[in-house]
C-alpha cells in the first residue's frame, strides 16, 4: 500500500483528517490531493483488464479452472501474463477453482471385521529353533529377481 492510500484509508476507516495524517507522515497536503485527484496509472489499467479478463475466462469454465487453466486460455487469447499473477488476481476476486479428487484405492479394509489374531503376544523371542515362526514382506533383490 502506498503512502497516499493510506492516508486515504485512515480518513475514511478511522475519521483521521488528511491534514493531521500528512503532517505525522511527513508529506504534503498538496502531494496528497494531487495524487487523489490523478487518473489510474497504466499498470493499474491493465490490472483491472486482466482482473475483468479472469472473471470471465472464470465464469466461461464453469467456475471450476484454477489458475494455471486460466493462464493458458489468457495466453491463448493473447494475454502475456504469468500464472502467479493470476493466481494473485483469482485470490484478490475471491476465486477458486474445484479442488482435484483425492485418488481413492479401490480395495478398503472391512472396519466392522475382527483384527487378526496376535498368537505370539507380540513376544518374537523363542527358547529354541523351530518353535516361533513369523513372517516379514521384506524384498531381497538379487540376480535372479527380487526374493
Amino acid at each position: 500500500m502506498s503512502v497516499a492510500g493510506f492516508i486515504a484509508t485512515q480518513r475514511t476507516e478511522h475519521g483521521v483528517p488528511d491534514a493531521t495524517a500528512c503532517r505525522a507522515l511527513g508529506v504534503s497536503q498538496a502531494w496528497f490531493y494531487k495524487w487523489l485527484g490523478r487518473p489510474p496509472t497504466a499498470r493499474a489499467a491493465r490490472r483491472a483488464r486482466l482482473a475483468e479478463a479472469v472473471r470471465a475466462e472464470f465464469a466461461a469454465c464453469g467456475r471450476t479452472y484454477g489458475s494455471p487453466r486460466i493462464t493458458a486460455e489468457l495466453r491463448a487469447k493473447g494475454w502475456r501474463v504469468g500464472e502467479n499473477t493470476v493466481a494473485a488476481v483469482m485470490a484478490e476476486l475471491g476465486l477458486a477453482g474445484r479442488p482435484k479428487h483425492r485418488c481413492r484405492s479401490l480395495t478398503r479394509p472391512d472396519r466392522g471385521a475382527p483384527p487378526a489374531p496376535d498368537l505370539l503376544g507380540r513376544d518374537f523371542t523363542a527358547p529354541g529353533p523351530n518353535v516361533k515362526w513369523c513372517g516379514d514382506l521384506t524384498e531381497i533383490p538379487n540376480d535372479e529377481g527380487p526374493l
